[in-house]
C-alpha cells in the first residue's frame, strides 16, 4: 500500500534520524487532528524517547487525535530502557493509530498492536508498508537473522579495475561520487575494510560529507588475520571507535600495540580469508552494529559475496579504462557459470557527476522473509 500524505510525513521524520538510533530502529510519528498535523516525533539516540513518545510530548493535547507511525509501537519486555510506546499511546487517549509495518523484533511482533486494540483503540496496519520496509531493511535483517545488513561498495573503471597494477587508485571516481560515499558512511553503523586497503592507502575511514567531519562517526572495522596493520596507521588517530578483527594466532605483541593505540581487538576463528566472517558479523551484531558499509578491498568483498553476506551493492563506475594488470573490484572464489552470478534485483542506475552509480539488492535475504 502506498503511503498516505500523513504517513509520508512520518517517513520523512524517520529518514532525518537514520543512523543515529542503533540498535533501535529509526522511526517517525505524526499526530493528526481535524486533518492537519499537530506534532511530529522521531526516535532519539539509544536510551532516549521513541518517536511516538516524542510526538505525544510535543502535542498540546493528544486526546482524540490520530497517530501515524512508521513501525509498530513497542511492547513491554524485560530489559527495556524506555516506557513502552503502546502504553503511552493508550494513556494519552489517542483515538486511532495507523501503523506502516509490524515490528519484526520477536519481543514485540504484533503485541503492541494487540495491546492498543485491547484498549479500544482503532488500529490500521499497512499504510506505507513498502516504503517503511525499504527504509528499515538494516533493522529488519538484524532482528530476523542476528546479522548486520551489509552494503558492498566499490569504485571501478569501465573495465572493472579499482586500481592500477602498482596499486594507485586516487582517484578513479570524481568528487561527487566520493562525497556521496561519505554521505553513506555518515549514517551506517560501521565501515569495514581489509588490511590490504589500510596498508595500500593509509585511509582515515571517517565520514566527511561536504568535506566536513561528521559529529557522529561510524565504527571502523579492520580485518587483519596476520597482524599486518601497524599501530601507527592513520585511522587509529581519528575520532570514533576502531575494531580490529584478527585470528587467535596473530602475534600477541602486535595485538598489545593496537590495544595501546586505542583499538578494540576481536579474536576470531579461522575462515576462508583468515577470519570466520559469520562469527565476526554475529559478534558485531551483538555489539549493536546493525548496518555495515564494506569498502574493500577485493579479497574482503569477494569473501563477503562468496559467503552470501552481501545485501546491497553500490558500484560507482568511472568513464576510464585502466587495463593491463589492474586490480579487480571483487575477488574471492566467484562463480564458474554466468548463470550462477549474483544478480542485482531492481537495479537503480543514476549519474553522479561524470560517473555512473549502479545500486540494488542482492543476497539470499529479503525483508519479506
Amino acid at each position: 500500500m502506498a503511503a498516505s500524505p500523513f504517513m509520508r510525513e512520518a517517513l520523512a521524520a524517520a529518514r532525518r534520524v537514520r543512523g543515529t538510533t542503533s540498535p533501535n530502529p529509526y522511526v517517525g510519528a505524526v499526530l493528526v487532528r481535524d486533518g492537519r498535523v499537530v506534532a511530529t516525533g522521531a526516535t532519539a539516540p539509544y536510551g532516549g524517547p521513541h518517536a511516538e513518545a516524542a510526538a505525544i510530548a510535543a502535542a498540546p493535547d493528544a486526546r482524540g487525535a490520530d497517530l501515524y507511525v512508521t513501525l509498530e509501537p513497542c511492547f513491554p519486555f524485560e530489559g527495556k530502557r524506555t516506557r513502552p510506546c503502546s502504553e503511552a499511546i493508550r494513556d494519552a487517549g489517542i483515538r486511532r493509530v495507523v501503523v506502516a509495518l509490524e515490528d519484526p523484533d520477536a519481543r514485540v511482533a504484533g503485541r503492541g498492536i494487540a495491546l492498543l486494540r485491547h484498549a479500544g483503540i482503532e488500529v490500521e496496519v499497512g499504510d506505507g508498508a513498502d516504503e517503511a520496509r525499504d527504509l528499515l531493511r538494516p533493522y529488519i535483517k538484524h532482528r530476523q537473522t542476528g546479522l548486520p545488513y551489509v552494503i558492498a561498495k566499490f569504485a571501478a573503471s569501465l573495465d572493472g579495475r579499482t586500481a592500477t597494477a602498482t596499486g594507485d587508485s586516487k582517484w578513479i571516481t570524481g568528487e561527487a561520487a566520493r562525497d556521496l560515499g561519505h554521505q553513506q558512511r555518515a549514517w551506517v553503523d560501521a565501515i569495514m575494510v581489509g588490511s590490504g586497503t589500510v596498508l595500500a592507502d593509509d585511509p582515515s575511514l571517517t565520514a566527511r560529507p561536504g568535506g566536513k567531519l561528521s559529529e557522529r562517526q561510524p565504527v571502523r572495522v579492520i580485518l587483519d588475520a596476520r597482524g599486518r596493520v601497524p599501530a601507527t596507521a592513520r585511522l587509529f588517530k581519528e575520532p570514533g571507535t576502531t575494531i580490529v578483527a584478527t585470528s587467535y594466532t596473530a602475534p600477541a605483541t602486535w595485538k598489545g600495540e593496537l590495544t595501546a593505540a586505542g583499538a578494540l581487538v576481536l579474536e576470531c576463528e579461522a575462515g576462508a580469508t583468515g577470519i570466520n566472517l559469520d562469527q565476526l558479523l554475529r559478534t558485531l551484531a551483538q555489539r549493536s552494529i546493525v548496518s555495515i558499509w564494506a569498502e574493500g578491498g577485493a579479497a574482503l568483498l569477494g569473501a563477503l559475496f562468496d559467503a552470501r553476506h552481501v545485501d546491497e551493492v553500490w558500484a560507482f563506475i568511472a568513464p576510464v579504462v585502466i587495463g593491463g594488470g589492474g586490480l579487480p573490484a571483487v575477488g574471492g572464489e566467484g562463480v564458474l557459470r554466468v548463470a550462477d552470478a549474483w544478480r542485482i534485483a531492481d537495479p537503480i542506475v543514476e549519474s553522479v557527476g561524470n560517473d555512473i552509480l549502479v545500486r540494488g539488492y542482492t543476497g539470499d535475504w529479503s525483508p519479506g522473509g
